[in-house]
């Protein structure tokens, strides 16, 4: 599907991008991000007054608001017309009709060659892919499609107007084709952006500012936070910036980094540290690729101290990337070695995964043995 469509982009037009950034050929010029978001489209405002709703219902404001503020913007995937597994996409189709949000075939390939194609075309494409664990029959397409447009064309063609939703992360009950953490596949690839929530608010902002953005993002949803994560989310148009970390509790001994369902259990071990005299720095990523290494720099500066944190398998997860990162910018700041309390190297297991888990108590005994280095 994607190649025919590339044909026809050949063929036919070219849709524009400007702007290399970051050596990993972004677009990211103020020119190609005015050019992507439609006229009107909120930037970095507060979205006017809110109410508190919870994770999926912010999802689902942020689709609402995509589709109504761009007639280019299409909504697709495995029961996508009928609300979705998880209802994100309750109500776009009677609102916006079936010609812009539809149901797919249960064929990743098919879903991500179609998206592929149709950004490519100039569109908003927004695939949803209906759990992250069925995302590597689409690998392919992704990883050499999707993320290469822009290079193969000598930047005179992309599909940046391509956004893939997809749930993941543990859910209690999951078992391994429906708890897995996959980011780290996709932050190996350049050409991709990676984007993941923390709360409603973040998930509204990121997706908004994830498909308004010149490049494919890859923004995967906490699903544990779906209805369990509650906050008041501002009701109008506004989006979040991409690739700038967040800190969102200051603290003096440590830093402690991590993204998605993750920063709830890393709150938590952060309360519990403060109880013994620990003083905690915590930082949401929000954006993994490119990730905002001046900020986690700058509180590894001061704190001396690095732990970081994810539901994915340790080895090879991203958590590796920023401790190699940190330990090259801050090596003769660092005052212990850098700390990761992460998934195991297994696969992810139904009835072992609370001792699959990175918990509060993992989190705090790290915490303690990093501070006491």
């Amino acid at each position: 599907m994607a190649t025919r469509a590339l044909r026809e982009v050949v063929g036919r037009r070219r849709v524009g991008a400007t702007g290399i950034g970051g050596g990993r050929r972004f677009s990211d010029s103020a020119a190609a991000a005015a050019a992507a978001a439609p006229v009107g489209a909120a930037e970095r405002g507060d979205g006017g007054g809110g109410k508190a709703v919870n994770l999926f219902t912010a999802v689902n404001q942020a689709l609402h608001i995509a589709l109504d503020t761009d007639p280019r913007s299409y909504v697709f995937g495995e029961d996508v017309g009928f609300g979705g597994v998880f209802r994100c996409t309750t109500g776009l189709a009677d609102r916006f009709g079936k010609q812009r949000v539809f149901n797919t075939p249960l064929c990743e390939q098919g879903i991500a060659g179609f998206a592929i194609g149709l950004a490519a075309m100039g569109n908003r494409a927004i695939a949803e892919i209906q759990f992250a664990d069925y995302i590597f029959p689409a690998f392919d397409q992704i990883v050499n499609e999707a993320a290469k447009f822009r290079y193969r064309s000598g930047n005179e063609f992309n599909c940046g107007g391509l956004t893939i939703r997809s749930p993941y992360g543990a859910v209690g009950h999951g078992g391994h084709y429906h708890s897995q953490s996959p980011e780290a596949f996709f932050c190996h690839v350049p050409g991709l952006k990676v984007v993941i929530p923390r709360s409603p608010r973040e998930a509204k902002g990121l997706l908004l500012a994830s498909i308004r953005d010149p490049n494919p993002v890859i923004f995967f949803e906490p699903k544990w936070l779906y209805r369990l994560s509650v906050e008041e989310v501002p009701e109008g148009d506004y989006m979040l910036p991409l690739s700038q970390a967040e800190v969102i509790r200051k603290g003096s001994d440590i830093t402690l980094i991590g993204w998605g369902a993750q920063l709830a259990v890393l709150e938590q071990a952060c309360e519990d540290a403060s109880k013994v005299g620990i003083s905690c720095e915590l930082i949401d990523l929000r954006t993994l690729i490119p990730w905002d290494k001046e900020t986690v720099e700058a509180s590894v500066s001061k704190t001396g101290k690095l732990l970081i944190s994810h539901e994915a398998p340790i080895t090879g997860g991203f958590g590796a990337e920023i401790a190699a990162s940190i330990a090259e910018r801050c090596f003769q700041r660092l005052e212990a070695p850098v700390a990761r309390v992460c998934g195991l190297d297994t696969p992810f297991p139904l009835v072992y995964e609370p001792f699959y888990m990175p918990t509060k108590n993992k989190i705090l005994d790290a915490i303690k043995a990093t501070v006491n280095y």
